[in-house]
C-alpha cells in the first residue's frame, strides 16, 4: 500500500501487523522492567531472523533501542541510526568552508545509546554530547547496553547530562556553546517529542550550531505508516527556520511498525545520498510551541 503527497511522491505504508514479524524468528524473554517519565520500559532478548541475538528496549509498545550481544554490541541494529552517519556526508564542503568537519555533536535522547556506541567507536576524532532526560533510562543503558563500556572507552569524548533538551539547548547557545551537528533522537513511549519540532525548538537549535552546521531528526509515521502529518509539518518547521530542509527516507523492514525518516535542516548548501525531492506543496503547517503545549 502507498500514500502519495501532492506531488505525486511515494511514500511506504507497512501494516502494524508486520511489525518485527520478519526480525524475531524465535521467542522472546521479558527479562527486566523499570519505571521511567513514558512510562514503564521493559528489556527484552530477542532472536533474530538469522539467530543472532538482539537486546531491546521496549517502550509504549515500540522498540525503541536496541543493541547486538557480543562482538556486535556496538553495531546499530536499526536503519534510521546508521541513517544518521548522514551528517558526514556534508563534512567535504563544510571542511572547506569552516575548516572543520563533523567533530562535535549534540545528541537529544540517550535511550539506549545506539548511536553514540556507533558513532564514538567508529570515529575516534568525535565527541559528543548526550541529553537524556530520564536517569531511569540511562541506568538502563549502563546496565543492559553496554553504555558502561561506552564511557570507559570514550572517556572525555562522551559527556552524559541529565536535562531537558530545549532547557539545556537553550543554557548552552546562551552559554556560547556550538556543535557541528545537533541530533535529535527523542521519543515519549511510541510517541515523537512535538515540543522539539516547534519553530522556537528549531530555532534553539540553529543557535547552538556553527554557521552551517546541521539539524538532523528521527522522524516516525503514524498509523503503521499510513500518516505523515507530522513529517509534513515538522519539515515546514525547519523551512521556518533553516535555509534548506532534505530527508531521507530510513524505515526498518524488521523491526519497525512504523517508517522512520531522516530530516536534516541547514543554511549550508549540501547534498545528502538517497534524500527525497521536497516541494513547497509537500510542506505542511509549521508547529509552534503555542500548539503543543
Amino acid at each position: 500500500m502507498k500514500e502519495h503527497g501532492k506531488d505525486g511522491m511515494c511514500f511506504s505504508v507497512r501494516a502494524a501487523a508486520r511489525a518485527v514479524a520478519t526480525a524475531v524468528a524465535v521467542g522472546s524473554a521479558c527479562f527486566w522492567i523499570a519505571r521511567t517519565h513514558a512510562g514503564r520500559a521493559r528489556v527484552k532478548t530477542l532472536r533474530g531472523a538469522h539467530g543472532e541475538r538482539v537486546r531491546v528496549l521496549q517502550q509504549g509498545g515500540v522498540y525503541q533501542s536496541a543493541t547486538y550481544l557480543g562482538k556486535r554490541r556496538f553495531e546499530p541494529v536499526f536503519e534510521y541510526i546508521r541513517a544518521f552517519d548522514a551528517m558526514f556526508e556534508a563534512e567535504g564542503v563544510l571542511r572547506a568552508q569552516t575548516g572543520r568537519g563533523v567533530e562535535r555533536v549534540l545528541m537529544l535522547g540517550g535511550g539506549g545509546y545506539s548511536y553514540p556506541k556507533h558513532a564514538l567507536t567508529t570515529r575516534l576524532d568525535l565527541a559528543m554530547d548526550v541529553v537524556e532526560l530520564d536517569a531511569a533510562v540511562t541506568a538502563l543503558a549502563r546496565r543492559h547496553f553496554y553504555l558502561d563500556e561506552l564511557e570507559g572507552l570514550a572517556g572525555d569524548r562522551l559527556r552524559l547530562i541529565d536535562a531537558d533538551a530545549r532547557s539545556y539547548m537553550a543554557d548552552a547557545a546562551a552559554a556560547g556553546v556550538r556543535y557541528d551537528v545537533v541530533a535529535n533522537d527523542c521519543f515519549a513511549g511510541a510517541e515523537p517529542v512535538r515540543s522539539l519540532a516547534t519553530v522556537e525548538a528549531l530555532g534553539q537549535a540553529k543557535g547552538c550550531l556553527v554557521p552551517g552546521g546541521l539539524y538532523a531528526a528521527n522522524l516516525v509515521t503514524g498509523d503503521g505508516g499510513e500518516s505523515i502529518e507530522f513529517l509534513r509539518d515538522a519539515m515546514a518547521s525547519a523551512a521556518a527556520v533553516f535555509q534548506h530542509v532534505h530527508v531521507v527516507p530510513c524505515a526498518d523492514e524488521a523491526f519497525g511498525a512504523e517508517d522512520n525518516y531522516l530530516l536534516i535542516a541547514t543554511d549550508g548548501d549540501y547534498a545528502f545520498a538517497g534524500e527525497m525531492p521536497i516541494t513547497h506543496e509537500l510542506l505542511g503547517t509549521p508547529l509552534f510551541d503555542a500548539d503543543v503545549c
